[in-house]
């Protein structure tokens, strides 16, 4: 992981203002050098000025340490570079500080401004020592060689630290900026990371109740139906043998059709958590194959089969009739198993909380739409023989709105006047 700014800086932890001690040493390195030349230099500068050796030295040595604070204050360097020209001192301190000062974060009319003042100064500190020269007799050459000579010095020790100090300060501008983007992405793509994890245990809690929904709509109307039939079973064995055997052979064909829907489910789930793919990628995959396997393949429920599970639950002894309104047709593979399986747990449901009661079942194929009703009228007495106790997990109304729904329709339940129960549900036909 890469950092930057202050925390790249308190990671290294120099001392004072270094971001690292081989960085203060360095500095410190280059104070010695630029004192000792200062001191060298001050030497002469004192006996050409008259004053004291003792003096210049101190003064060399003070001027020239002044390069250690650099990086702090890169200004006040070039300043005292430029105040000791013309004390012919401190050609280290003004090469190192003007490198310092171009690679720097300040503005580049104050580099151009410290640049332009300390090259004017080199111009006419060397202009004056070529001149000088030349009137001592030390150099026999012409004129034109006095403009020449401080030119193109103040050029040498002005131009190349100032270039190299801007390319360098736009190099480390560049490098900053690539790491503070790779920090951006790695922060992006932590967050998407932690989105993604998100969205899978969204997507295994959605695989979860969807499996729930099947298992349920698959076991529970054929179970309830078979306690019912045992029920009656065990009322009439030793009354009416023909109808006992009637409805053995009705629980045996609803625990073959229940076991025949299992497996074709638990197959779903076999194929979807093949080797072949990855636990993270199956999760939703699963999901959707498991909701939609069997209607794709054609042999989920389908509308035509209403007759046939209402028939179901009148053999089982309810008293239940069926009403088609409308123009028949066919609708989605999906729209017919939901409104199928709606109509199911409604009956289901009639079966647990009121054995016995009159059951209505209505069917209306709209224009752009197809209505579901299944309304029961008051239970039974409690007392009653075709009362088989059955237990509710609670979760049958609630898989059928989430199915309905699912579909952008409308579904609502709940008591009736008359003390029955109603379930309505309309799904798009589209």
């Amino acid at each position: 992981m890469t950092t930057t700014g202050d925390e790249d800086t308190a990671a290294r932890g120099g001392p004072w203002w270094w971001t690292r001690w081989r960085s203060a040493a360095f500095d410190w390195s280059l104070g010695l050098v630029s004192a000792v030349e200062c001191v060298a230099e001050g030497v002469p500068f004192a006996r050409d000025a008259g004053i004291p050796v003792a003096v210049g030295v101190v003064f060399g040595l003070l001027a020239g340490s002044v390069l250690v604070v650099r990086r702090k204050w890169p200004i006040a360097v070039v300043l005292v570079a430029i105040a000791i020209t013309p004390a012919q001192m401190g050609f280290l301190m003004g090469i190192v500080g003007l490198y310092t000062l171009a690679a720097s974060e300040l503005p580049r009319r104050i580099i151009a401004s410290l640049a332009g003042m300390q090259l004017v100064g080199t111009l006419i500190v060397t202009f004056v020592q070529v001149r000088q020269s030349m009137d001592r007799g030390s150099l026999t050459l012409g004129d034109w060689f006095v403009p020449f000579a401080a030119i193109t010095t103040s050029l040498g020790l002005t131009a190349p630290p100032l270039l190299l100090g801007l390319y360098v300060g736009a190099r480390r501008r560049l490098m900053e900026s690539l790491r503070e983007r790779a920090d951006s992405l790695e922060r992006e793509l932590q967050l998407l990371a932690e989105r993604a994890e998100e969205r899978a245990e969204w997507a295994r809690g959605e695989e979860r109740t969807r499996i729930a929904r099947e298992m349920h709509d698959v076991v529970a109307h054929r179970v309830s139906l078979m306690v019912v039939h045992a029920a009656a079973l065990q009322a009439v064995a030793r009354k009416d043998p023909e109808k006992a055997v009637r409805n053995a052979a009705l629980v045996g064909d609803m625990g073959r059709q229940a076991l025949t829907e299992l497996r074709e489910m638990l197959g779903v789930l076999r194929s979807g958590g093949s080797g072949e793919r990855s636990a993270s990628a199956s999760v939703p995959l699963v999901a959707v194959e498991v909701a939609g396997a069997v209607v794709e393949e054609g042999e989920g429920p389908c509308l035509e089969e209403l007759e046939e599970l209402v028939g179901q639950s009148a053999a089982a002894g309810m008293v239940v009739e069926l009403s088609v309104e409308g123009e028949v047709r066919s609708y989605a593979p999906e729209v017919e198993q939901t409104a199928y399986r709606v109509v199911q747990e409604a009956l289901t449901n009639v079966h647990k909380h009121a054995a016995g009661a009159k059951t209505h079942v209505r069917l209306a194929h709209r224009v752009a739409e197809i209505a579901m009703q299944v309304e029961n009228g008051p239970p039974a007495e409690a007392g009653s023989a075709s009362a088989a106790r059955l237990p509710s997990g609670g979760n049958g109304l609630v898989g059928m709105k989430e199915r309905v729904v699912a579909l952008g329709g409308v579904f609502v339940s709940g008591p009736t006047e008359a003390g029955g129960f109603r379930v309505s549900a309309v799904i798009p036909a589209g």
